[in-house]
């Protein structure tokens, strides 16, 4: 019986830990107007096409994670970290490439 007990409470606890997760609202494909795009994978993987202001795109991909307001993304020349703001379905980051130029992105919500 006491078996019994601790299966179920177990049961519901984990229904109930499950039934509180929210997917991460970066999931998906964002792009703007001059071609740059981030598709953010639930596996918390990503892939990009960034357009510099010179209009030079260069292709990255690797992981990425997120605490709070700063996502962090992994490059073959080291590492992105940046603050990124949500506002509606526009995405705000501030990209820096590999010859340390920063670009302001602002990126529509195209697909989940």
């Amino acid at each position: 019986m006491k078996k019994l007990k601790i299966l179920f409470i177990t049961a519901i606890l984990t229904l109930f830990f499950a039934g509180c997760y929210s997917p991460n609202p970066l999931y998906g494909k964002w792009s703007d107007n001059f071609g740059s795009t981030i598709n953010f994978f639930p596996d918390n993987t990503y892939s990009a096409s960034i357009v510099s202001s010179a209009g030079v795109k260069e292709e990255y991909d690797g992981n990425f994670s997120v605490i709070e307001n700063v996502i962090s993304f992994s490059t073959e020349d080291g590492t992105v970290v940046t603050e990124w703001d949500l506002r509606g379905s526009i995405l705000y980051i501030t990209w820096s490439d590999s010859n340390k130029q920063t670009v302001q992105l602002s990126l529509f919500h195209v697909s989940k």
